[in-house]
């Protein structure tokens, strides 16, 4: 026997509950170590139809599912913890189903020490009579959903074997610091006593929320009802958990799936910096923005001079670097009024929401064929290569409605530059 046990009580033989016979309720302990009764009062035995402690101690109980096993054994180990689990088992004496509310401590029997439990049933409970109650029950019983019954101090009532399971390492009992079972569960204990006012407040309420389970963190979707005790017409919270942590995941991935899919979609893989696909969605934005107070909307149309030498001399790898380099650069100059974004190969688009006046988006094009014009380093080379631009623009509305025309009108201005010497910059006609 482990040391977990230390502090139950043992009894050693059956002397030592000879006084439970004075009681007329029904008292027995049961062996969980062997599977069987280990002794019974006067009263247990009326209630099996037993004549003799021997007959409950011989009682056959091969037919016992494993589910009813583990039942037992989950109410010893809470009984353990706790020192008294009180809750409805239904019970077959004489082959006919009797449900009933049982108390249970956990003791050791016998000079071996076996696991035992003592079962105390002073109220009987007529819901075994009603065979659509008695199944709600034995659902309870067997399903994985994790159900539990609180008061509204937060302390347990009657838990089901999946939430003695789920929540075996917890303490039952409140503490000081005003930590009860029903808040203890949350990763948050400020949150799980948030919901427990608020599911008082406006009797019941569904959350998704992290938990603290035997089995580490997990998520779960909490359920919460008001019910009534039915012995006592106490009013309790009735809540359902279900473990929703393997559907966040998924979610998540899937989120993170789709971000990768985005970002492939809308930004640069070799630069990193937005790609056309993702200015052609904000056009929406962008123009409603323009119709606006006569707001300017510029774009900026470049292609690089001379880049189809610097992969046929130095490879594709420092063509990749040059693009990212001037990318960068680009960027630093229009960062604040407006964004870049990359068409493909050595071409790149600028829009200018930002500026108002057109002799600045000039002043600002000027400032880009300079700082494009400075070398760029090629790494593991003491090489650098050098560069220029030849750039359009666009002005809405005058130069097109749409972003697909004023492109095009940017694009069509940057080759009339091209034809016309290249290194330098016009505006659309």
């Amino acid at each position: 026997m482990t040391n977990n046990y230390d502090h139950l009580i043992h009894i050693r033989d059956h002397s030592e509950v000879a006084l439970y016979e004075l009681i007329p309720d029904v008292v027995w302990i049961f062996d969980l170590d062997k599977h069987g009764w280990w002794w019974g009062n006067s009263a247990s035995l009326k209630f099996w139809g037993l004549n003799t402690l021997e007959d409950l101690m011989n009682k056959d109980l091969s037919g016992d599912t494993q589910g009813a096993k583990d039942r037992t054994a989950q109410t010893f180990e809470l009984a353990a913890k706790s020192g008294l689990t009180i809750d409805p088992w239904t019970t077959y004496p004489n082959g006919k189903p009797k449900t009933l509310y049982m108390r249970h401590r956990a003791v050791l029997v016998g000079p071996d020490k076996h696991r035992a439990i003592i079962a105390f049933i002073n109220e009987e409970v007529n819901i075994g009579d009603i065979p659509e109650n008695l199944l709600l029950v034995e659902a309870m019983r067997y399903t994985s959903v994790v159900v539990t019954s609180f008061s509204f101090a937060g302390d347990p009532i009657v838990e089901n074997p999946a939430s003695t399971e789920a929540y075996k390492h917890l303490s039952r009992q409140n503490t000081s610091e005003g930590q009860s079972f029903f808040t203890s569960r949350f990763a948050s204990l400020a949150e799980g006593q948030k919901i427990l006012a608020q599911a008082i407040e406006e009797k019941g309420g569904q959350w998704t929320c992290d938990v603290k389970t035997a089995g580490g963190p997990r998520k779960h979707s909490l359920d919460v009802r008001m019910t009534r005790h039915p012995l006592t017409g106490e009013f309790l919270l009735l809540m359902s958990e279900y473990d929703v942590s393997a559907l966040h995941t998924a979610l998540e991935a899937e989120k993170v799936a789709q971000d990768k899919l985005r970002r492939l979609a809308h930004y640069d893989a070799v630069t990193g910096i937005p790609s056309l696909h993702y200015l052609l969605e904000k056009e929406g934005e962008l123009i409603a923005k323009a119709k606006q107070d006569n707001h300017l909307l510029s774009i900026l149309y470049l292609d690089l001079d001379g880049f189809k030498q610097v992969n046929d001399n130095h490879g594709h790898e420092a063509g990749n670097q040059v693009l990212t380099s001037f990318a960068e650069r680009l960027h630093s100059q229009t960062k604040d009024v407006g964004q870049i974004v990359r068409v493909g190969g050595d071409e790149f688009v600028i829009w200018l929401d930002r500026l108002d006046d057109r002799d600045e988006v000039l002043k600002l094009a000027n400032i880009i064929l300079n700082v494009v014009l400075e070398p760029v380093m090629i790494s593991d080379t003491n090489k650098t290569v050098q560069v220029s631009t030849s750039l359009g623009i666009a002005h809405y509305p005058e130069h097109g409605e749409d972003m697909k025309s004023l492109i095009q009108t940017a694009d069509s201005t940057m080759y009339r530059v091209k034809k016309q010497g290249k290194c330098d910059v016009q505006v659309a006609i």
